[in-house]
């Protein structure tokens, strides 16, 4: 009987182990499964964050035209696009400042030439909206370099152009605003890339103040130069 009962012991000892060993698997099985779904909902969660980041600043809606640049016109342009980003334009600049009232088309456009970026707004675009335009067009890129001015009749509520490039804005906080100003202004495709936005053949008047200069007469009057550092002849259109 005692071997009977030694036996019958290592037998349950030994089924005991085997239970054992079992459930440790079983354990180990589920531990890994859980890691591993931990895992792949963290590899999901990232990849989610990724692309949900790269469409929420993806450029791929700009449209983008060609226009040679240097084509300088007296007269007021008709113009393809609403606001316009290249073409014709006149002789003068205008100053890279932020206007609360509308600016010449063709002043605009000049800047554009020399690398501006023009962020437009319509005039009823509530004042919190506006204000977060200004904010963005005073911390992004070069100041020097951005034009902001309201605008009647926009295809959207916010539209940014450069020169031969435009995209539009439903919403001020949209972060490809400051990513589209960084990415054009003053980029590959400026026609007349380090001219200056200002100086002192700049227009620094809006529409309603003063309308587009007339063509000088004479060789008296001098014409505004494109170079970093403008002639100190006075300008027929301050005068």
């Amino acid at each position: 009987m005692t071997k009977e009962k030694a036996q019958a012991r290592r037998e349950h000892l030994n089924k005991m182990r085997a239970e054992q060993k079992a459930k440790e698997r079983r354990t180990a099985m589920l531990m890994w499964g859980v890691g591993g779904l931990v895992i792949l909902l963290l590899i999901g969660g990232v990849g989610f964050y990724v692309v949900k980041d790269r469409q929420a600043t993806s450029l791929d809606a700009v449209s983008s035209v060609s226009y040679a640049g240097g084509e300088h016109v007296w007269t007021a342009v008709k113009y393809k696009e609403n606001p316009p980003v290249g073409g014709q334009h006149n002789n003068y600049w205008q100053q890279c400042d932020i206007y609360d009232k509308p600016i010449h088309n063709e002043h605009a456009v000049h800047s554009l030439e020399h690398g501006a970026v023009w962020i437009t707004y319509r005039p009823d675009l509530p004042k919190a909206q506006i204000d977060k335009i200004k904010s963005i067009a005073g911390s992004t890129g070069d100041a020097n370099y951005m034009l902001v001015s309201p605008y009647p009749n926009l295809p959207a509520p916010i539209v940014a152009s450069s020169w031969g490039h435009q995209l539009t804005f439903q919403n001020a906080d949209d972060p490809k605003l400051p990513k589209f100003i960084t990415k054009y202004q003053n980029g590959p495709d400026t026609p007349e890339l380090g001219a200056t936005c200002g100086g002192e053949y700049a227009i620094t008047a809006t529409a309603d103040q003063q309308p587009l200069p007339p063509e000088p007469k004479g060789e008296a009057t001098p014409l505004p130069s494109e170079s970093l550092a403008p002639s100190t002849s006075p300008s027929p259109a301050q005068s």
